[in-house]
């Protein structure tokens, strides 16, 4: 169908009816290193007036045993994609960053690029590695995932300096951080160093948790994924805040 066809199928869908929950937003996919961009963008907003965003993944790693969803590392600052992206802010489109952790640099510079433009961090920028080996020799070692982990922090504090710039607590269960099947409470000691740094970076006002499902579905169910942030959050987490409310702004989901 295509991206275009994906939203107008996802409209046609019977939200709202028979008690079935209505379709607050969409966030769609287009590509703004394509001349077509400026095109796209106006046949999703045709499509569904509920579009608010765009999301594209931008992650790459220069190790061959990790999976590259984005066509070459630094993406996000080629040239073409910064001048695509005009596109997308003339439209009052958010935009859905999804980089690995030593990319973070590059969404500063988009964000920076942009600053009349609302970002959101997926996936906590994922730091592969970070909970065990992955690919052919990211996190092979304990020190070597410290050090992920603390330029990771690094960099996302750098990140939240920008205030353009939202982030998610999602994708927890995804294998690429370098974590098998584990006891909840194992899970929630592994990476609550991520969900607290996030938290801390972000603050409670610009941070909001997302199920990533059925990619975490391996290492997480969905109700343990917001346990998880519970647990780690203690009286931090502000359920109507990080479950409702920053979401339905930064989205823009009517009452």
């Amino acid at each position: 169908m295509g991206p275009v066809g994906e939203t107008q199928w996802l409209s046609s869908l019977p939200f709202g009816q028979d008690g079935a929950p209505a379709l607050g937003a969409i966030v769609a996919y287009a590509d703004p290193s394509t001349p077509e961009i400026a095109d796209v963008l106006d046949a999703h907003l045709r499509a569904s007036p509920l579009v608010r965003g765009i999301r594209c993944m931008g992650a790459h790693s220069d190790d061959p045993g990790v999976m590259n969803w984005a066509p070459q590392a630094h993406w996000l600052t080629q040239p073409s994609f910064l001048r695509g992206f005009s596109a997308v802010a003339e439209r009052d489109l958010s935009f859905e960053i999804w980089v690995y952790a030593h990319q973070l640099p590059d969404a500063v510079t988009l964000a920076r690029e942009y600053p009349g433009t609302s970002f959101v961090l997926d996936h906590y920028a994922t730091p592969v590695g970070v909970l065990g080996p992955r690919g052919k020799h990211t996190g092979s070692t304990e020190s070597e995932r410290r050090e992920i982990l603390r330029q990771w922090c690094d960099d996302i504090s750098a990140l939240a300096e920008l205030p353009n710039i939202v982030a998610k607590h999602s994708g927890l269960g995804m294998p690429i951080l370098g974590a098998g099947p584990m006891p909840r409470e194992q899970l929630r000691d592994s990476v609550a160093p991520l969900i607290t740094h996030l938290d801390q970076a972000f603050g409670p006002d610009r941070t909001f948790w997302s199920s990533n499902f059925p990619i975490d579905k391996p290492n997480v169910s969905l109700a343990d994924s917001m346990w998880i942030l519970r647990e780690a959050l203690g009286t931090r987490f502000d359920e109507q805040r990080i479950l409702r409310e920053n979401a339905r702004r930064v989205y823009r989901v009517a009452d």
